[in-house]
């Protein structure tokens, strides 16, 4: 299968120095060894070429990679440049390759030591405390700092990989691995992989370290760390419900397998929806499955994303918003509607806090925009589930869920973009004029701010939890039933009591409710949050604690920030743990925070 590229001028990728129109990558062939002594990976890469008729060359992206030789299928040297580096950046240098006729490119090379995308593990960064870890994490445009290839979303392409690794180390990916690892004799294995369907570049991704496999489902199953294992196992076993009732949904899940790796906790996200292999930080875990929101998101992604994907960034929102949306439905499906609708007044919160820090009329909080990401996750997430959420009330549920179904069909395997989602919307759901105005799509999409229709959450949802935070804000009155509210529920209560507290009444409040203590680290972030608001003394050696172990960055970065904000206070404090952290932080943390701080003098 090769996907199409789209021409139109809003499909055109900034980030990318490829030309797909003129040659373009179908076909990526890596043979890689994993070196944990030297930090690098290094062997082949093999690419299947498709050339317009008298294409002369190929430009592919890179960053830092160092090119040994390029040759074509016979083994014949071709020439190439590398271009100069991208002075702001990030998007790297272009590779041209002479074609001279090949269909067929191998290119020999090294990733560089500090390659953005791979994180090397010490033993001490693990749970088990013996072996190294790897993992990648390639959104948005930092495959190219290990794989030479067209590293943008709108250029599809299958893959296949041959990994070898030192034993007793395993090695997964996203894509299905062939059969058993096999023995080298020198110490080694070696791991094979193939990915028959087209995907975007950013989801080819690896992991490899000391981890166990246990099963949930015929389909399903988890990988991680065998002292993490079991937790994570009873933490993700309600997997094969989400994955039948996303299929009730949406259509039939089209990957085959659907696995998961709970990685060590420097994993900078909270997942990544990499194909067959979705990648989880360990922060999620809770005990009580009440942060599951995050499986249901990732899992969606299979749909929304990896099926159907955004083709420039600057649309995002068609993976992320699409997918909150579908993340929803399924928590609802398998959870109940209660929750799901605590959980989406959580997402209309984030929207309106969002709002009101950057203006209702900041460009960056329209959904579609131009070559860049929106600001914040509240506008490409939220928003983007909030249009969705409000097309539903306008048009009715079955009409809705008929037409996104649909949707998934029909652009399978494909890129899109928010042009292309709204003529289809217009085409094959929209019903006359008078709901063309209703629906005021093009004003979701292409404009800043929320539009006056949206469908805004129940706000039953809340109301108990509300009535607690007005009386805790007037009186001080803790509430008694705190224990037995859900985890929406105590965020909610968290999230808006008065940011303004004293010593006493935030030692007060950790002891009634056991703050300090939670296992959830949704509600142990926003306590943190708030007592360093207030420089909270008792709770800093925690925040130590908790930025020393956990490199997700949604935790991270407003943590610093809130110590950066506290001045004579809190500056020292975040510097002293920067200077102590920042090398065990994966490349995307560690920019956050550098922004915030400034990196550490060696």
């Amino acid at each position: 299968m090769v996907s199409p590229i789209l021409t139109s001028p809003e499909a055109v990728d900034t980030l990318t120095y490829a030309q797909p129109q003129v040659a373009r990558v179908t076909h990526v062939a890596l043979d890689l060894a994993l070196d944990f002594d030297s930090k690098r990976v290094g062997g082949t890469a093999e690419l299947t070429v498709l050339a317009a008729p008298g294409a002369q060359e190929i430009v592919l992206d890179s960053n830092g990679l160092e090119i040994g030789q390029v040759t074509d299928g016979a083994g014949r040297a071709l020439p190439y440049t590398m271009g100069e580096p991208d002075p702001r950046g990030g998007k790297g240098a272009p590779l041209t390759i002479t074609l001279d006729g090949a269909e067929t490119l191998r290119i020999a090379y090294r990733a560089p030591a500090d390659a953005s995308a791979l994180q090397w593990l010490s033993p001490e960064q693990t749970k088990g405390g013996v072996h190294p870890f790897l993992f990648s994490q390639g959104q948005a445009i930092l495959n190219r700092t290990w794989i030479p290839t067209q590293d943008s979303p709108g250029i599809r392409q299958t893959w296949e990989a041959r990994i070898t690794a030192p034993e007793p180390l395993d090695v997964v990916m996203s894509g299905v691995r062939q059969g058993e690892p096999e023995s080298l004799g020198n110490g080694r294995r070696a791991f094979t992989f193939v990915m028959d369907k087209p995907v975007p570049p950013y989801l080819i991704a690896i992991a490899a370290g000391d981890i166990d496999f246990k099963a949930i489902g015929p389909r399903t199953g988890v990988w991680a760390e065998p002292a993490t294992l079991d937790r994570a196992w009873r933490e993700v076993n309600d997997t094969e419900e989400m994955v039948v009732a996303a299929e009730e949904l949406y259509g039939e899940y089209r990957w085959g397998r659907y696995d998961m790796i709970v990685l060590p906790p420097a994993f900078p996200y909270g997942g990544m929806e990499n194909p067959v292999m979705t990648f989880l930080t360990p922060t999620f875990i809770a005990g009580d499955r009440s942060n599951n929101g995050l499986v249901a998101h990732e899992l969606a992604h299979s749909w929304s994303g990896n099926l159907v994907t955004n083709a420039v960034w600057g649309d995002s929102w068609l993976n992320e918003g699409v997918t909150t949306y579908f993340e929803n439905r399924i928590v609802e499906a398998v959870y109940g509607k209660q929750r799901a609708e605590q959980e989406a007044a959580l997402m209309f919160a984030n929207i309106k806090e969002t709002l009101a820090e950057v203006g209702e009329d900041a460009p960056g909080t329209a959904l579609s925009t131009d070559g860049g990401y929106q600001l914040g996750s509240a506008i490409a997430y939220d928003k983007g589930a909030f249009l969705l959420r409000t097309v539903e009330s306008v048009v009715g549920r079955e009409r809705f869920d008929d037409w996104l179904r649909q949707w998934f069909d029909n652009h399978a395997f494909q890129p899109a973009t928010s042009e292309l989602f709204y003529e289809d919307m217009m085409a094959n759901l929209v019903q006359g004029e008078a709901e063309a105005q209703a629906l005021m799509l093009r004003e979701w999409i292409f404009e800043p701010g929320l539009p006056a229709n949206v469908a805004k959450p129940d706000p039953a949802a809340f109301a108990t939890v509300d009535a607690a935070v007005t009386a805790y804000g007037a009186t001080g009155a803790i509430p008694g039933a705190y224990a037995q509210w859900s985890s929406a529920e105590r965020q909610r209560f968290l999230d808006n009591i008065p940011k303004q507290r004293s010593a006493d009444q935030l030692a007060t409040l950790d002891r009634a409710l056991g703050l300090s203590g939670t296992g959830n680290n949704e509600e142990l972030f926003l306590w943190l949050e708030l007592a360093l608001a207030n420089r909270y003394q008792p709770a800093v050696p925690q925040v130590e604690a908790f930025l020393a172990e956990v490199g997700r960055a949604k935790f991270v970065r407003p943590l610093f920030k809130v110590l950066w904000d506290q001045g004579d206070w809190g500056q020292p404090i975040a510097q002293r743990i920067y200077a102590d952290t920042r090398g065990g932080y994966h490349a995307v943390t560690r920019a956050g925070v550098d922004a915030i701080v400034g990196e550490p003098a060696q």
